[in-house]
């Protein structure tokens, strides 16, 4: 078997260690030492795109997509949005944006060079609470979901105070929706506790199977 090459390595500020590595066809990003994305099976990632544009009929020209990944939501989105849509995307690791338009580049289509494509390199979060009624859609696929974070700091995102920023950033008739690992009964709880209407959609890692699945939690405000 290939084994795994390393092709680039950084460090966050607070010391948290990121690697970028090769081993064949795929690609996989580790952060302190767990895997947290690759392009072996992002079929969930291109559906949380899909599903989101369709519940809203393909209507939405502000949306917010929390996490960069390798772009393939951000390719999906493009794909579907109209020629005025806006795509901002956060990403708070400044080297995931280089690699995206380097060595990953090709994966998904180099999504970042659409002009529709706004990039802003900073935690969600924090863009959030300065985006009162912004946004149409906003997609999450932040860290591994509720259940696998790996940066703490991510861990207030699924929590009563942050999923109230997400719905106050939303515009009238938004969507929120949410990628996870894990089927998660405490992220479930909290949805119940916030004045939405959810969804838990279960989407096979490989179509056609069912032993091995990715979520999409699609909240939407009570109109």
């Amino acid at each position: 078997m290939t084994s795994w090459e390393t092709l680039a390595r950084a460090r966050t500020a607070s010391g948290d260690e990121i690697v970028l590595r090769q081993r064949g066809e795929i690609y996989e990003i580790r952060y302190n030492g767990i895997a947290l994305m690759s392009n072996l099976n992002h079929q969930s990632e291109i559906q949380l795109a899909l599903r989101s544009m369709r519940r809203l009929d393909f209507r939405a020209r502000r949306v917010l997509i929390g996490g960069l990944g390798l772009g393939y939501s951000l390719r999906a989105l493009l794909d579907l949005a109209a020629p005025d849509t806006e795509v901002t995307v956060c990403e708070i690791i400044p080297e995931v944006v280089a690699w995206n338009r380097g060595p990953l580049a090709h994966l998904a289509g180099s999504p970042l060079d659409d002009p529709r494509s706004r990039l802003v390199i900073g935690d969600v979060q924090e863009h959030l609470a300065l985006s009162r009624g912004c946004y149409d859609l906003i997609l999450l696929d932040t860290d591994n979901g509720p259940d696998l974070v790996v940066r703490p700091e991510n861990e207030d995102l699924y929590r009563d105070g942050g999923i109230a920023e997400v719905a106050d950033a939303l515009a009238l008739g938004g969507l929120a929706a949410f990628w996870s690992a894990t089927a998660s009964s405490r992220f479930e709880s909290t949805l119940a506790r916030q004045a939405w209407n959810w969804t838990r959609e279960d989407i096979p890692l490989v179509p056609g199977r069912v032993d091995a699945m990715h979520h999409i939690y699609s909240c939407a405000l009570p109109s």
